[in-house]
């Protein structure tokens, strides 16, 4: 087969894949509630027993807490990250928080909050 037919079926087939993905809703962002943000956490650390969970008002990041300390769980496509917060730095940002991680595997994370939800996740990130 030429090259050049080889390369349009490819890229036309990821094309296509992408195109399908995004029309059955499988593109949009996970959305946190407070009854299923648990459920998540748990899905990444069955071990914790979950304590508390805060859900940020766009419904795409939330704290939790469980008895090993604090944790960050967020909406990355149709899925969750949920990353402890043991070794990390955080910054603000314009419209919330950016969550540096010191874990290549996850660099960071951008936090969206508003400025009410901005200093109550600061007080309950703050390990001071």
């Amino acid at each position: 087969m030429p090259l050049e037919i080889l390369f349009v079926l490819v890229v036309g087939g990821i094309a296509g894949i992408t195109l399908l993905l995004h029309m059955t809703g499988k593109s949009r962002l996970h959305l946190l509630t407070s009854e299923t943000a648990p459920d998540q956490w748990l899905r990444h650390f069955p071990e914790d027993v979950v304590i508390d969970v805060t859900v940020a008002h766009d419904g795409h990041a939330a704290l939790v807490r469980t008895e090993a300390g604090a944790g960050l769980l967020w909406s990355l496509g149709a899925d969750t990250v949920a990353r402890h917060l043991r070794d990390f730095d955080w910054l603000e940002t314009s419209d919330g928080f950016e969550v540096l991680f010191h874990d290549f595997s996850t660099p960071r994370a951008i936090i969206h909050l508003d400025e009410t939800e901005r200093q109550h996740w600061q007080h309950l990130m703050d390990p001071e």
